[in-house]
């Protein structure tokens, strides 16, 4: 029996079991709420506006993977550097990489340096990344995923080496309430709300909760249309979700690009251009419209949703890579 096991409570060394290191596996994921709650059996968490990493470390080689299986181990050279240098050699990690913008995360931003494969070129962007640690489901042979998660937490805490730009992600007992409002003060992104004895499980689940301090999530862009005046690239994205199977049109974006963005994206949306609409319920107004291929994926902010399911206030955050067209819908409290 490992050292750091050995001096566990007994439920929890019951419920850790040898296993082979596991090479990937989807994380577990939270699903949304909109009702904050005080509730002793819970933790709560800062929702981080960044991208999800599943750490693997099996000796001296770290393999970073994104929710979706899609490597990232060399667009953060100065994570796999700390990660190689814990003491622990064998390991399975949940985190989320960010960057900041003064005091807040922003994506945007994280967005300048996730596309640099190249580690020299990432090291040298000038911009700073963090990788917020939460969570531990594998470590030294053993599979911890039926471990509770007040346990795994305590024991990424004191078996692992926090330095910058490796963070522990802290944690709240109990107050829901008083968490969300701090984060609406701070201007976060929103708190996660986890039960404190829940196993880990990949896929969705409701023993994690996600509270936004505001509107927005991941839509498939289906088309773009022309720009107007002196306006670079295109004029604005024609984005969806699926339901059943199917894309549904959720509106236009024309908002949240600078000039960059505006002739990078145009020039990666050309190449996946078709005739038809790939919307189950296209806007009638099409004039101007091209239609792609719905492979990509943008983060988006907005206000709320309308009646007839169109976004309201709906601005461009930044393209994501790590998330699968096919698995975007539309994100509904208890869904």
């Amino acid at each position: 029996m490992a050292d750091w096991l050995s001096s566990l409570p007994e439920h929890v060394i019951d419920a850790a079991r040898e296993t082979r290191m596991p090479q990937h596996f989807e994380p577990m994921l939270a699903t949304l709420a909109d009702t904050p709650f005080n509730d002793d059996a819970w933790i709560f968490e800062r929702k981080l506006d960044g991208i999800r990493l599943l750490v693997f470390r099996d000796g001296d080689h770290v393999e970073l993977l994104t929710r979706n299986g899609r490597a990232r181990t060399d667009h953060f050279p100065e994570l796999v550097e700390h990660l190689t240098a814990q003491p622990h050699r064998r390991f399975v990690a949940d985190g989320e990489v960010v960057a900041f913008d003064g005091q807040v995360t922003s994506f945007a931003r994280l967005q300048q340096r996730s596309g640099i494969s190249d580690p020299d070129e990432a090291r040298a962007s000038g911009v700073a990344i963090h990788l917020y640690i939460f969570d531990c489901p594998w470590l030294d042979g053993l599979d911890l995923r039926r471990v509770p998660l007040r346990e795994r937490k305590q024991l990424l805490q004191r078996e692992f080496v926090f330095r910058d730009p490796l963070r522990y992600t802290t944690h709240r007992n109990a107050c829901g309430e008083d968490c969300l409002d701090r984060a609406r003060r701070k201007g976060w992104e929103g708190i996660l709300a986890k039960q404190a004895d829940s196993p880990y499980r990949s896929g969705r689940s409701k023993r994690w909760l996600k509270l936004k301090c505001s509107q927005g999530q991941e839509l498939v862009i289906g088309g773009f249309t022309d720009p107007q005046g002196d306006r670079k690239g295109f004029g604005a994205l024609l984005v969806g979700y699926y339901e059943n199977d199917v894309l549904r049109y959720a509106g236009r974006v024309g908002t949240g690009f600078d000039d960059t963005e505006l002739t990078r994206l145009h020039h990666v949306l050309k190449r996946i251009e078709r005739k038809t609409p790939p919307f189950v319920d296209p806007p009638s107004d099409t004039r101007g419209v091209h239609w792609v291929t719905p492979e990509r994926v943008g983060e988006f902010a907005f206000t709320e949703w309308t009646a007839d399911g169109r976004l309201r206030h709906p601005s461009y955050l930044g393209e994501r890579d790590d998330k699968n067209a096919e698995d975007v819908v539309r994100e509904e409290p208890g869904a």
